[in-house]
């Protein structure tokens, strides 16, 4: 090594044909832990469950000396501590969130990172303030375009050290629908510490890496903001040398809770002949789910399924449901979910260079085989 942080913290790069994972990207894999798919079973996902990414260290943390201020742009600075966040009347908001680098690792050639699957998944009652209370009585000023978010979690990629710092457009920030929460208690008990404890970013209908945790500082600005995580990071692009665009919302996706019974190693799951409950989730970040249709031959044909209503929590999964007769043989079952705006989930994955908004159709082999 040469001492330059780019000895420890090398570029991004897409695997080599016929390379396998790494051992590091085995580490953030046992790190980074995604949903057991059977936890599908839960409207909300118990906080164990629910899926993790943390992107350098989970902070140490005293609350007691917790301060949130939000400044820049603004006519009163604040600066608010636990308390303080808890004498505002509390908001609650069921949300499913999801790793904008779900199923990366399906990819070919596979974008060398975590390596999710299609788990990187979990809906959870969010309870805190709303963002948009905050500005207001903070006073936003004119000409002020962005909030930037900073955490405590502090690290170096692709060789620049950083704090995690993200930004959302000002009419998000201020926005009712969705409503963005500066939470601080999940499934109505105080946030976790890989959850962000004390306090988070909760964007309703976004990617994972908009939930800014550890949150301490709010700074609206005037100009878009071009930190690490904004521009270079977290952006869909075919080569490394073009701009690419942003990832922003949740793609539609439909996933099934496993049927039957897997093998240890393999998980393939196994059914016994006759009728057979199919059934999961569906949820997109644009709009709300209208379709799931499933598939029992890879699909070749689909048959719609029941699907849940969203309109109490608009922003959280819908459950679905289907009753397949299982006869003996091997089957490769299929799902996929369409919003009433009339995205779909494609049937062939379009590639990017980060694995981003991959919402590729889920296979799930079954063998059906007699007692």
């Amino acid at each position: 090594m040469d001492g330059s942080l780019q000895s420890v913290s090398g570029p991004g790069r897409v695997a080599d044909p016929g390379e396998g994972i790494s051992t590091q990207e085995l580490a953030l894999a046992a790190r980074n832990h995604g949903l057991p798919l059977e936890g599908l079973r839960y409207d909300v996902t118990p906080p164990g469950l629910h899926y993790v990414l943390v992107h350098y260290d989970i902070p140490a943390v005293d609350a007691t000396g917790w301060e949130l201020t939000v400044d820049g742009l603004v006519r009163t600075p604040l600066a608010l501590d636990i308390a303080a966040l808890r004498s505002y009347p509390a908001v609650t908001h069921r949300v499913t969130m999801e790793c904008a680098g779900n199923g990366r690792a399906l990819l070919s050639p596979r974008p060398v990172s975590q390596p999710w699957l299609v788990e990187a998944v979990g809906t959870a009652e969010w309870t805190g303030v709303p963002l948009r209370i905050l500005l207001d009585e903070a006073g936003v000023e004119p000409g002020a375009v962005e909030a930037v978010f900073t955490g405590a979690d502090h690290g170096v990629e692709r060789g620049v050290e950083q704090d995690y710092r993200r930004s959302l457009p000002l009419d998000v920030a201020l926005g009712d629908f969705p409503e963005v929460l500066v939470a601080y208690a999940m499934n109505g008990e105080p946030l976790p510490p890989q959850h962000g404890y004390p306090i988070r970013l909760v964007v309703p209908g976004w990617y994972g890496m908009a939930q800014v945790k550890w949150l301490r500082e709010v700074t609206v600005v005037d100009a878009p903001f071009t930190g690490f995580q904004q521009s270079v990071a977290y952006r869909i692009r075919q080569s490394a040398d073009e701009p690419g665009e942003p990832v922003t919302r949740i793609a539609p996706r439909a996933l099934m809770a496993p049927p039957g019974f897997p093998d240890f190693m393999s998980r393939h799951r196994v059914v016994r002949p006759g009728l057979v409950a199919l059934e999961g989730r569906a949820w997109s970040g644009w709009a709300p789910v209208e379709r799931v249709e499933v598939s029992t031959d890879g699909g070749g044909t689909w048959t719609d399924a029941d699907v849940g209503r969203q309109a109490r929590h608009p922003w959280a999964w819908a459950g679905w449901r289907v009753l397949w007769t299982a006869t003996p043989g091997s089957y490769v079952l299929a799902v996929r979910a369409t919003d009433v705006d009339g995205r779909t989930q494609p049937l062939e994955q379009p590639w990017n260079r980060g694995g981003f908004a991959n919402n590729l159709v889920q296979r799930v082999p079954v063998l059906c085989v007699s007692p």
